[in-house]
């Protein structure tokens, strides 16, 4: 392509995102082709309902069309924008887009979780460019730099709030004392929670973006299968004055650490779940709905990246950036760095992981209470960091805090302790994170 010829793209979905994209193509004309070299064209807009009414938005109409493998196929599109979501048809689009050697910008997390493997291989048969920043935290620029800002050094854990939905929810619980249920009323009145946030309460969605981060980062191929998921409904009210208590708050957490088993074979853990960490910790204080993602590397050391993580306009920005990114490797004949999954490290189940749980039992007040629960934790031979207990005259409290143990021991405790005649209930079980306690 010579220099100053027009960088023509196809346009897949014009929801919230894809509309965002447009006007920032539109406002940002003069801007994007010096920073290109050439200008934008926008060729085609494949959506569902090519007649819907879309406000002010600046385009011709003549563009829109319902049939967006057709539009992947055209000759002169040189960048294929994918903002539709979802596994299928979307995957078939990419992929015939990428073998074709056409550069696919997308946004889609759930996909590249699923099967990024597929479009790594059809970008490699193609020669042609995959970006998908948006996919992770919206606008913060995050996925480049693990890419190829930290390729030359060794990322050991990044550990990230990814999903602004539930920080909202556990972020108003924390400062106003309210309950899952009334966090979550006020999210969705607000518009920060779907009409449907199963996606965001149970985690998948974090799960999604987890893989993505655990992909990069470790040079491995993690899907989201791989992502042990625990969702955030059942925090209470109760869970957050402990944790006050502690020094801590409680945030959904991804978290994806590389390291050593007990056989010294590296492997790499990833997980989502609630978790305490100290109010010390650098995202302890990320509030509302902003995302927040803390690497760890041999040489960077600590790095922290932090900004909106959803919306139109932030992720359409991360949009455009790659767009820009992908346009100039078409200007100047290169590409974009291949995927790195050298690697293939083995993904530890969660039964492996170490961390530390919190757990809240209601038990019978009488003598031998604490030693016959002591005795169950010493049968599974986890330690105990710290108890404390309240109560009345017929019934008590106990909230222990354990020191590091593999997750299958814990989890073998709590299941021990449920069956003993004088725990009543086990009223939460929280992973603790970060030096807490």
């Amino acid at each position: 392509m010579s220099q100053g010829k027009p960088v023509r793209l196809a346009l897949l979905g014009c929801g919230t995102v894809g509309s965002e994209v447009v006007r920032l193509l539109q406002d940002q004309a003069d801007d994007l082709t010096a920073r290109i070299g050439a200008p934008l064209e926008l060729v085609g807009i494949a959506v569902r309902r090519p007649g819907r009414q879309r406000g002010d938005l600046p385009v011709d109409p003549s563009l829109f069309t319902t049939d967006a493998l057709g539009l992947v196929k055209r000759d002169d599109v040189d960048v294929v924008i994918e903002v539709v979501g979802g596994i299928e048809p979307a995957r078939g689009w990419l992929v015939e887009a990428l073998r074709a050697g056409k550069s696919v910008v997308t946004a889609n997390k759930a996909l590249l979780a699923e099967d990024g493997g597929a479009l790594h291989d059809a970008a490699a048969e193609g020669g042609a460019d995959l970006y998908y920043e948006a996919s992770v935290a919206g606008a913060i620029p995050l996925l480049r730099p693990l890419r190829e800002s930290l390729h030359g050094d060794r990322v050991t854990a990044v550990t990230g709030i990814v999903n602004g939905t539930t920080n909202f929810i556990l972020s108003s619980m924390a400062s106003t004392g309210a309950g899952f249920s009334e966090a979550l009323e006020e999210a969705t009145e607000l518009g920060y929670a779907e009409a449907d946030p199963t996606a965001d309460v149970e985690g998948f969605d974090a799960a999604a973006k987890a893989a993505i981060l655990a992909s990069l980062a470790f040079h491995t191929r993690v899907t989201a299968a791989d992502v042990f998921r625990e969702g955030m409904t059942g925090v209470t009210a109760g869970d957050m004055a402990s944790a006050k208590d502690m020094g801590c708050t409680i945030k959904l957490l991804c978290i994806a650490q590389r390291g050593r088993g007990t056989d010294g074979e590296e492997t790499v853990s990833v997980r989502v779940h609630p978790a305490m960490i100290p109010l010390s910790h650098p995202l302890a204080g990320v509030g509302d709905a902003f995302n927040a993602v803390f690497v760890e590397a041999d040489a960077a050391g600590p790095l922290m990246f932090y900004g909106r993580g959803a919306g139109g306009r932030p992720t359409a920005s991360a949009v455009l950036g790659d767009i820009v990114a992908a346009a100039r490797n078409k200007l100047s004949g290169t590409r974009a760095p291949s995927e790195s999954n050298y690697a293939e490290l083995r993904v530890r189940p969660i039964g492996e992981s170490l961390t530390r749980y919190h757990i809240s039992l209601d038990v019978a007040e009488r003598p031998g209470v604490l030693a016959a629960v002591a005795g169950v934790f010493a049968d599974h031979e986890v330690s105990i960091a710290t108890v404390r207990q309240s109560g009345r005259a017929d019934d008590a409290k106990l909230v222990i805090v354990t020191h590091v143990a593999p997750d299958a021991a814990l989890a073998a405790t709590v299941e021990a302790l449920s069956r003993l005649d004088i725990v009543r209930s086990i009223a939460s079980v929280l992973r603790v994170e970060g030096g807490a306690g």
